[in-house]
Order: structure tokens, then C-alpha cells, then sequence
């Protein structure tokens, strides 16, 4: 199956200077939006209640939110906890609520939904501030621990400049992702870092199959009687793979949004993550490291053209 016909030829490089615009643009809205209002951190951050409730029969998760929606949690995380009898609730802390409010709360609100002989309150914690910030810490060592890695392998595998190309890619790609989530305010969790980085792997992916073709029409290149410019090559490659780049966007995108809709409450602000962030790696796949790699290819050859009419100057 082709979704492009494969002698295709879009002149993508040619419109750099555009993408670049856009880019700069949604980068701008997304650090400003970031600084002026910042992320809205879910309990796994900030601290909050949790809560284990038995019940008698196993309860739809709907019918428990919708029980203490009625008293003020309407978005607490709501899960299946050992069995399907077993619920966990964890609400956010408003200021100066204790967690014994919270909890008798929610047990009246689940008592008038399900009545007060169908509940079993099981235990109740308080997850403190300390464990959000350790938490916000490690979950940012794994975004610059993946980018280093990622820097050595690329560097290892192609060269410098393809490297920088994918780490500005993946950094173009979480900065407009995080901003997303600002935008929008939807709680930013420890699931969502997961998706964060499956963001960095997936788009990784796709643009490591784009350099790999770039690679081949470098190295076909220098054995043809008339050299193509790298312009011509890199555009090359790209319409090569845009079939394969589009395919596998479709495809995954099509399971994510299955996600986003039917997943429940507890996955919607992951599969929105995976959404948003396929979309942007796609686009910065084809828009952002490729011309940022070439941008450095010709910044590079003009210091070593600098070089050269230095050394020959008498």
C-alpha cells in the first residue's frame, strides 16, 4: 500500500526559512505560555490525599467520579487497585485541607452515590511535597540523560552535525508539547513524562530513517561523474521516506486517538501527549533536524573555506 507516489519531489528544504518562522513561533508561545503560567502538576508532584476505597460489587470508574464530583474532586486520578472491587483515589490538596476532610468527603460523596453499606474505607495517606520534588527531579534527568545518549549514539553512528540536528529536533519537540500542556491545563503527571519520552524515542525514530537515506545519497554521491549539491540530496531523501514517515504517523496516531477517546479518565492526558507529540516529531522529522543538520554543514564548510584562504594568504 502507497499512500505517495514514490517519484514524488517536494522542494522541502527550499521552504526552511518558512518552517522555520513556524517553529520559532509555536516555540515562542510555548515558553511564554510556560513562564507566564506555568505547568499544572498533578499529585505526583505537588502532594495530595490518597484514598483506598472497597466496595461490595466492583463500581464503574465514571460512577465513582461522578459520586465525589459532587463534593469538589471532580479531577482526582481514579484507578483499579488489586482487584476490581478495590478503588484508589488520589485528590490534590487545596490549601489548608487536611487529608481526614478530604477523605470523609469522599465517602459521603461515594455513600450517596452507592450508599453508605456498599463502601469500605481501606486506608488514607498523605503524599508529601518532598516526594513531588524528587520526583520533578528525576523525571527531568531522564529528559537530559535520553538527550545526552542520544547526542553520543547519533555522533557515533553519522557525524556531529546529525546529532545536533536530532537533539534540536527532540528539543523542539518537548519544548512545544510541554507548552501544550500549559496552554491547555491539563495536569502534568509522571504518566505524561513516560509519554515524554516515548515522544523523544518515537520522533528519534523517524528522523534517524531520514539521515540514514541522507547518509547513502552522501557516500552514492561522491562516486557519480556529476555531483548533485546537498540541497538536491537532502530533499532527496526525504520524499524517499515520506511514504514510510507518513505510514507509520497514521497508523500509530490512529491507536493513540482510540486512547484519547476510550482509554478512561486516568490515560486521557497520556495518549494527549503521544498525539501532540507525534504530530510535532513527525513535522520536526522532516522540517527541523534536517535543516538544522544542513545549516551546520554549510557553517562548518565556510569555516574551513575561512581556513584554507588563510593558509594560502602569502
Amino acid at each position: 500500500m502507497q499512500l505517495i507516489n514514490p517519484d514524488i519531489h517536494i522542494d522541502f528544504i527550499g521552504k526552511r526559512k518558512i518552517a522555520l518562522a513556524i517553529s520559532t513561533l509555536m516555540i515562542l508561545i510555548s515558553l511564554g505560555t510556560l513562564a507566564v503560567k506555568g505547568l499544572n502538576f498533578g499529585i505526583d508532584f505537588t502532594g495530595g490525599t490518597l484514598v483506598e476505597v472497597q466496595f461490595d460489587k466492583a463500581p464503574a470508574i465514571a460512577d465513582v467520579r461522578a459520586g465525589i464530583a459532587t463534593k469538589g474532586y471532580s479531577n482526582a486520578v481514579i484507578q483499579q487497585f488489586g482487584s476490581p472491587k478495590e478503588i484508589l483515589i488520589r485528590v490534590q490538596n487545596k490549601q489548608g485541607e487536611k487529608s481526614s476532610t478530604i477523605s470523609s468527603a469522599i465517602l459521603d460523596g461515594l455513600g450517596e452515590k452507592f450508599g453508605a453499606d456498599a463502601i469500605e474505607m481501606r486506608r488514607v495517606e498523605y503524599v508529601g511535597p518532598q516526594v513531588g520534588e524528587e520526583l520533578t527531579r528525576a523525571g527531568i534527568m531522564a529528559v537530559l540523560i535520553s538527550m545526552v545518549a542520544i547526542l553520543i549514539y547519533v555522533t557515533f553512528r553519522f557525524e556531529f552535525r546529525f546529532a545536533l540536528g536530532a537533539d534540536v529536533a527532540l528539543l523542539h519537540d518537548i519544548t512545544i508539547v510541554l507548552g501544550l500542556f500549559a496552554i491547555t491545563g491539563k495536569e502534568f503527571t509522571l504518566p505524561v513524562i513516560a509519554a515524554l519520552l516515548t515522544v523523544i524515542g518515537y520522533s528519534l525514530n523517524d528522523t534517524i530513517v531520514v539521515f540514514d537515506r541522507i547518509r547513502e545519497n552522501f557516500a552514492a554521491n561522491r562516486k557519480r561523474k556529476t555531483p548533485q549539491d546537498e540541497t538536491t540530496m537532502v530533499n532527496d531523501s526525504i520524499n524517499r521516506t515520506l511514504g514510510r514517515t507518513l505510514m507509520t504517523s497514521l497508523t500509530t496516531l490512529l491507536v493513540v486517538i482510540a486512547l484519547f477517546f476510550l482509554g478512561g479518565e486516568v490515560i486521557h492526558d497520556f495518549a494527549f501527549a503521544l498525539i501532540a507529540g507525534i504530530m510535532v516529531g513527525t513535522y520536526s522529522s522532516i522540517y527541523v533536524a534536517s535543516p538544522v543538520m544542513m545549516i551546520l554543514a554549510n557553517r562548518f564548510q565556510s569555516n574551513a573555506d575561512e581556513d584554507k584562504a588563510l593558509e594560502a594568504r602569502p
